[in-house]
């Protein structure tokens, strides 16, 4: 079995929108500070290149949350497997993700996040999948809506391959 990666998203199309929310955050929290979540590990790399373009004061701290395994289908079952290290409690969070497909994860996450009283609560993920969405899920700052498909790249992968790759991609198994 191999591989092959098809680019959905090329890299300077993916720099761009970046640059995009960035400014729309750094617009929206002008005079303020955000406290970013990042959900580990598929939005490291998103959560990285959004910290550097926003201009009003940004903390970073990590959440690892799991409803995948190996598979490219969600489980349904979701795991909080590392919690933030600092309370959020009065702050402006925003919990960056990679992609909101089901909307289970983020929901509970979500849930979970306003138990803990922070000042606003905002979700940005990089890609958006609406046509599988099955929880009330609301992104405020979308990078990409995209049809359903499994897609590497970018801080997202398959197996914990693929992460590295610098574009959105589609992945298609092929026997050879």
């Amino acid at each position: 079995m191999k591989d092959k990666i098809s680019v959905m998203i090329p890299e300077e199309e993916l720099m761009k929108r970046v640059r995009e929310l960035s400014e729309q955050i750094s617009k929206d929290y002008e005079g303020q500070s955000v406290h970013l979540i990042c959900i580990l590990k598929g939005s490291v790399f998103f959560t990285c290149e959004l910290a550097k373009r926003i201009t009003v004061p940004v903390t970073i701290d990590f959440m690892q949350v799991s409803s995948y395994g190996d598979g490219t289908k969600s489980s349904g079952i979701v795991r909080i497997t590392k919690d933030t290290d600092e309370t959020v409690e009065g702050k402006n969070v925003i919990v960056v993700e990679d992609i909101v497909d089901s909307g289970n994860t983020l929901y509970f996450l979500l849930e979970v996040m306003k138990q803990k009283k922070p000042a606003s609560l905002k979700l940005c993920s990089l890609l958006d999948k609406p046509d599988r969405r099955v929880k009330p899920v609301n992104v405020d700052y979308t990078g990409f809506v995209i049809e359903d498909k499994f897609v590497v790249g970018f801080g997202l992968d398959y197996a914990q391959k693929y992460r590295n790759l610098p574009y959105i991609g589609v992945v298609e198994e092929i026997n050879e």
